[in-house]
């Protein structure tokens, strides 16, 4: 399979849970800047919105949206790796979390905040929404070590989500939960081995920009 990424961004979710199962993938840079790969390709003719991650999968397919490429990747993978609950109760359990980090946080909390063009209403509204939901989270994540019983896309998920909170403009120490948790999972080692390599290509690419500038 091959990941279309951009270093820190929400596809380093992918990332993280390939590396937990030990999978082979072909990992793609785009610069969502230029809207090309490092290889010079258009990106917007594998997905006219430019964003990432894209999935291409063993059979040829294309994946957009992050949650869908997570279940996808968890169901694709080895049962072993355990990247998904195989009871059904479980697995609904685990699409509810996708959903929650993907529209709650990742969509109504960070992509606002994160947004050089979001409006200051936009961004006041974001910060106001934050609250509860990660009231929420914290209340869950309380004497838990991961989302589910055991480490899943949903983990790898919110741990890189969560390595936005300081850009985003928000104070982990509002959250002590919350903030423990992800300081544990940043020292799991398929987590660590993502953040190292994609801090290294984002410091590549923003001397890119610098230099084209």
């Amino acid at each position: 399979m091959d990941l279309y990424f951009a270093p820190l961004a929400c596809s380093m979710a992918t990332r993280i849970a390939l590396y937990e199962a030990d999978a082979e993938a072909r990992f793609i840079e785009v610069d969502t800047k230029t809207g090309r790969t490092l290889a010079g390709d258009d990106f917007q003719a594998i997905n006219p919105l430019g964003q990432v991650p894209v999935l291409r999968t063993d059979d040829g397919r294309l994946l957009t949206e992050n949650a869908a490429i997570l279940w996808h990747v968890a169901d694709r993978l080895p049962a072993a790796a355990g990247l998904a609950p195989e009871d059904a109760a479980g697995r609904d359990r685990l699409r509810e979390w996708l959903s929650f980090i993907s529209t709650e946080l990742h969509k109504a909390v960070f992509t606002p905040l994160l947004s050089a063009k979001a409006p200051d209403g936009a961004k006041a509204f974001a910060r106001a929404q934050a609250g509860r939901r990660f009231d929420l989270l914290s209340h869950h994540l309380d004497g838990r070590a991961f989302l589910l019983e055991r480490f899943s896309v949903a983990d790898a998920y919110l741990a890189t989500v969560l390595n936005w909170v300081s850009a985003a403009g928000l104070d982990p120490a509002a959250w002590p939960v919350v903030r423990a948790w992800h300081r544990t999972m940043l020292d799991r080692p398929s987590v660590a081995r993502a953040v190292k390599e994609e801090r290294a290509l984002y410091a590549a690419e923003r001397a890119r920009h610098a230099a084209a500038a």
